[in-house]
C-alpha cells in the first residue's frame, strides 16, 4: 500500500484517478478546493476507510506524509481559467512550487498534469514532446497555456537541483463521465445541447480537429508513467491520435441522442488551435505500449449516458418545485 495525495481530486479526471488508486490498494489522499472539483464526484469514495478529503488551494502549502503526489489542480476549460486568470496562472505556478516543495521535503514522486496546450496553436502536426509550441504568452489562453509551460520548467528545475523524482504528463482532449456539464468543453457542450434541444454551437468553419481520449484510458496512462522507471521523466503525450472535426463529432452526437438539434456556427476565438493530435510514440515506448483502447464513438455513448442522467435530475427536480 502506497500513500499518494492527488491535488485536485474532487475533478473531472481526479475522480477517476483516486477510484483507480483505491482499487489498486493504496491510501488516498483528495485534496480540492471545489472551484470546478464537486463532491458528487467522489462521494461513492467517502466510505472508504482508506480515502480521506481534504478542503484546500495548492496556492497554500500542505505539509503530510507521502509516497506519491499527483498534481492536477488546475481548472482546464476555458470558461473555467478565463473567469480569474491570475488565479489561474497562481494555481499553475504556486501550486507547483508547493508541490515539489512537499515532494522534496518527504522525498516523494511527483507528477504533473501539464496538457498539449503547451503546444499552443501547433505549426508541427501531429505533435511531438520535442516541439516547443506556438504560444501566445499574452493571449486570452496564455493564463493556462504558460502557467503550465512554467510548470514544466519548475519540475525540471526541481529534479535537476534538488533530484526531486519528477514525472510529466501532457494530457490531450479528454471526456466522459462526471465532466462538468457546464464546463465550456466542446464535448460537453455538444451533448448538453443536443439533449435539451439547443442549437449545436460550432465555432468557425468546424473543420478544426482533436483527438479525443475516454478519461479512462487516460488514468491507465497517469499510473503507468507514475510507476515508470526513475529515469524516464517524460513529458509523454497522452491522447487518442484518432483525429476528428467538430463536424464529424457534433453529427455523431445528433446521431446518438436522437436530437433534432441544428448547427449554428460562430466565430473563431482568438488564439483557439486548429489541429491537435498527439504523437504517442514515447507513450508506446515507455509505458508497456500504452495506447488508447476505447474507440472514441463508444466512449462518447456512454458520456451521453452519464448526461441523459444529469438531464433526467434536473427535469425531476424543477417539476417538484412546479408542484
Amino acid at each position: 500500500m502506497k500513500r499518494i495525495l492527488v491535488t485536485g481530486g474532487a475533478g473531472f479526471i481526479g475522480s477517476h484517478l483516486c477510484k483507480r488508486l483505491l482499487e489498486q490498494g493504496n491510501e488516498v489522499i483528495c485534496l480540492d478546493n471545489y472551484f470546478t472539483g464537486n463532491k458528487q464526484n467522489i462521494i461513492d469514495l467517502l466510505e472508504n476507510p482508506f480515502f480521506e478529503l481534504v478542503r484546500q488551494d495548492v496556492t497554500t502549502p500542505y505539509f503530510i506524509e507521502v509516497d506519491q503526489i499527483y498534481n492536477l489542480a488546475c481548472p482546464a476549460s476555458p470558461v473555467h481559467y478565463q473567469y480569474n486568470p491570475v488565479k489561474t496562472l497562481k494555481t499553475s505556478v504556486l501550486g507547483a512550487l508547493n508541490m515539489l516543495g512537499l515532494a522534496k521535503r518527504v522525498k516523494a514522486r511527483i507528477l504533473q498534469a501539464s496538457t498539449s496546450e503547451v503546444y499552443g496553436d501547433p505549426q508541427v502536426h501531429p505533435q511531438p514532446e520535442n516541439y516547443w509550441g506556438h504560444v501566445n504568452p499574452i493571449g486570452p489562453r496564455s493564463c493556462y497555456d504558460e502557467g503550465k509551460r512554467c510548470a514544466e520548467t519548475l519540475f525540471f528545475d526541481y529534479y535537476k537541483q534538488n533530484q526531486v523524482e519528477i514525472k510529466i504528463i501532457r494530457i490531450f482532449n479528454t471526456y466522459g463521465p462526471n465532466m462538468n456539464p457546464n464546463d465550456g468543453r466542446v464535448v460537453s457542450n455538444f451533448i448538453m445541447q443536443a439533449l435539451e434541444g439547443r442549437d449545436i454551437t460550432i465555432y468557425g468553419d468546424g473543420m478544426q480537429t482533436r483527438s479525443f481520449q475516454y478519461v479512462d484510458d487516460l488514468v491507465e496512462g497517469m499510473v503507468r508513467m507514475m510507476n515508470s522507471p526513475a529515469a524516464f521523466t517524460g513529458p509523454v503525450n497522452l491522447g487518442n491520435p484518432t483525429e476528428i472535426t467538430m463536424i464529424e463529432l457534433a453529427e455523431a452526437v445528433l446521431e446518438f441522442t436522437g436530437s433534432a438539434s441544428k448547427l449554428i456556427f460562430k466565430p473563431l476565438p482568438q488564439d483557439d488551435p486548429k489541429q491537435r493530435r498527439p504523437d504517442i510514440a514515447l507513450a508506446k515506448k515507455h509505458l508497456d505500449n500504452w495506447q488508447p483502447e476505447v474507440n472514441w464513438k463508444d466512449g462518447l455513448k456512454r458520456t451521453i449516458a452519464y448526461f441523459e442522467n444529469i438531464v433526467a435530475a434536473k427535469v425531476a427536480k424543477e417539476a417538484t418545485v412546479d408542484l
